[in-house]
Order: structure tokens, then sequence, then C-alpha cells
């Protein structure tokens, strides 16, 4: 089972669309990618610098742009991955590769919400600093004791803290035992309340963006949960912009799902070299440039499955997350409004509910009270009903 992942704002770096220039399937998409953001992102990809390309309001089309233009290089009808993610930003390729944005609406959402994050970047002085190593439980403390959110939590012993430059600057004087603290050069503290007025805009522009429900798993930054509602999706991705990303718990549903290969779209590396320390056995591929995209092609032959017809996610409710499954009061017969409850999966994370997304006839059940089940595993069978005047 192959996943398909999208770097998050920090991969991107001065002239690294260069090279892709060169491959006239990946330029035609970034030349659209222009015309449809109104921002030169080739000319920021070749020639800018450093600066530029740190630039939030910019960087984070960029990044997407790239993913998607790299993804239509590699991924075809009959070789596609079965799973996509992605980190911070990444999640709007993945939400375009998984068929629940077209590309066009991504880039415009991911757009607005660089533009919108930067501006709130300004309304005080935030930033980000990496914590490396230590004790969980001493990090936790630690942020808290001086009102730090963990913005990021990318793995065990990979937390990113994010608030005032007060605070972080007094972490810094008072790291957790045993853990280095890095700064890093971002605009402010992405993914804590700091940026509520950016999350408040996007959702505004976002209410009557398109969606459809996905095609192929993905998995939400928010809490590793396979989500199965095109709308659902887009309101998670307009609420990462204020709260955490877990991909620490994005890669433990990859192990629950049996993934048993990563490709990284450029500007990779830095999600690849996490899955190697994270899952060891499984396979992985960063694409760095054209040279790797042949590799990458092979890896998905290898490892997507050719075989699979997505069936219409109207006729089954399944689970968010891996745990226990508790089926709900209903019978098979019972009629589920849209988004009804059709029961829960009991975790070591949390309760989650599992929902009839469209709605429909319960017509049996697909796993029993206490079965133990896997992040998208079908639960219950519905038949699709006809909406009643």
């Amino acid at each position: 089972m192959l996943a398909l992942l999208s770097p998050g704002q920090g991969a991107q770096t001065p002239g690294m669309l260069a090279p892709w220039l060169d491959v006239e399937p990946v330029a035609d998409r970034l030349r659209w990618a222009c015309a449809i953001t109104g921002l030169d992102l080739i000319g920021l990809g070749t020639t800018g610098t450093d600066d530029d390309v740190r630039d939030t309001a910019t960087a984070q089309p960029l990044l997407v742009a790239t993913a998607l233009a790299v993804a239509g290089a590699i991924v075809s009808e009959t070789a596609r991955p079965s799973v996509v993610a992605g980190h911070s930003v990444g999640e709007y390729a993945a939400a375009a590769l998984a068929g629940v944005l077209t590309p066009e609406t991504a880039l415009v959402l991911v757009r607005e919400r660089g533009r919108l994050m930067a501006d709130a970047s300004q309304q005080s002085p935030t930033g980000m600093s990496a914590l490396l190593g230590g004790d969980a439980d001493e990090v936790r403390q630690a942020l808290s004791r001086h009102g730090l959110t963990a913005a990021n939590v990318n793995a065990a012993g990979q937390v990113v803290a994010a608030g005032s430059l007060e605070a972080l600057t007094a972490l810094a004087a008072d790291p957790p035992t045993g853990a280095r603290i890095r700064p890093l050069s971002v605009a402010g503290a992405f993914h804590t309340a700091h940026m509520e007025p950016a999350r408040a805009s996007l959702a505004t522009l976002a209410h009557a963006a398109p969606t459809r429900d996905p095609l192929v798993t993905i998995v939400s930054n928010a809490d590793g949960a396979v989500v199965t509602s095109g709308s659902d999706l887009l309101e998670r991705l307009v609420a990462q912009v204020a709260a955490p990303v877990r991909w620490d718990l994005c890669m433990q549903t990859f192990a629950d799902l049996g993934v048993t290969a990563v490709v990284e779209l450029a500007p990779a590396g830095t999600l690849t070299a996490l899955v190697r320390r994270a899952l060891p056995g499984v396979e992985t591929l960063a694409i760095k440039s054209p040279d790797d995209l042949a590799a990458a092609r092979a890896l998905v032959e290898r490892h997507c499955d050719s075989t699979h017809e997505p069936g219409p996610a109207w006729r089954l409710a399944v689970a968010p997350v891996a745990g226990t499954f508790r089926p709900g009061a209903a019978e098979p017969g019972t009629s589920l409004a849209p988004g009804g409850s059709v029961g829960t999966v009991v975790s070591h994370r949390s309760e989650s509910t599992v929902e009839a997304v469209h709605g429909g006839v319960l017509v049996e059940w697909l796993a029993q009270d206490g079965d133990p089940v896997s992040p998208g595993q079908p639960v219950a069978l519905l038949h699709p009903q006809p909406v009643l005047a």
C-alpha cells in the first residue's frame, strides 16, 4: 500500500524549481498555477532569494503548486496511491490529490491562506522553536509553564513550540532536561490561537468552495483520522490554520492502514526522514529532483493497488481511527440521516464517531461490538435512500 505525502512550509529552498522547468508536463502545470494564483511562482522558485521563498504569503502556494505539478508526473489512472496526506499547508495538495478539491480550488484557497497567515503574523511578535529530545511529559509541562503551544507534534522527541517571542526566549533559558531548542525562521506562531484572525477569514472565503468526497484514503493532520466526507475535510483544512498538526498520529495511522511504501513529493526530505525513524519497515523515496522521477514511478507501480476501484462512499460507514468498534442503537432497516451516528470507535486517543456521511438505510453490520478495527475499515453497509419531498 502506497502513501503519497506533500511537505509543509520550511521545505522550500531558493532555486528549487529551476531543474523542473526542463520537465515539460511539470513546467506546464507550474505555468497554470501561476495563472490561477496570479503570482509569479516560477520566478519565485527559480530566482527568488532565501528571504523571498520564506515569505509566508507566497511560500505556501509555491509549495502546493510544486507538489501538485510533480504528482502529475508520477501518478496515472493505473498507478495511483492508496493513501494521501500532507503536513500543514501540504494537506491542501493532499486534498486535491484525493479529489476533494480541484487543483484550482486548492491553489486559490492556499493563496488566501498564506496571505491571511502573513497578515496575522504582523499583529504581535510571535514565532516557533523546535524541541528535539527530552522527556515528553517534561516538554509538555515546560510549554504549559511558559504559555506556549505544541503547534507541531511531528514524532517522538520532535515537537515545535509556538507563541510569543518573549515566551520562546524564556523557554530557551529554561529548557526541559535533555531537550535541544532550535529557533525556526518563520513569520509567526502558526497553528496556534495567534492565527485565529486568519482562520476566521479563511472560513468565510472557503464556505462556498466546491468539494467532493475523497476518491482515495486521506489522513487528517488534526488527529490522524481517515476522513470520508469532503465537507468535513474542508472544515479541517480551515481549522488547522489555528490548530496543532499531529503528524505523529498520521504516521500511526499509516502503520494501522498497512502502508508499505511512502513517496514524498518535491521539495522532499523532511517527511520521509520522519517516516524512516517512526516506521522503519516502510520503503521511502523523497523526490528532490527530476532524477528521482523514474524511481518514484517504479515505486508507485510496485506498491499501488491497481485492482482497487473505489466504491461509492455513501454506501459504507467506515472507522475514522484504529480502535474498538461500538455500534449505535440503530437496527438493520433503520433510516439514518446524513451525518447520523452509526457508532463509535474507542481508541487510546479518544472516542470517535462513525458517521453515515450521506445517510441511508442500515443494511447490515460489517463489524460487531468489541471488534478491533483499522482506520478506513467498513463497519456498516447502508443502502441509499431517496430524499422525500
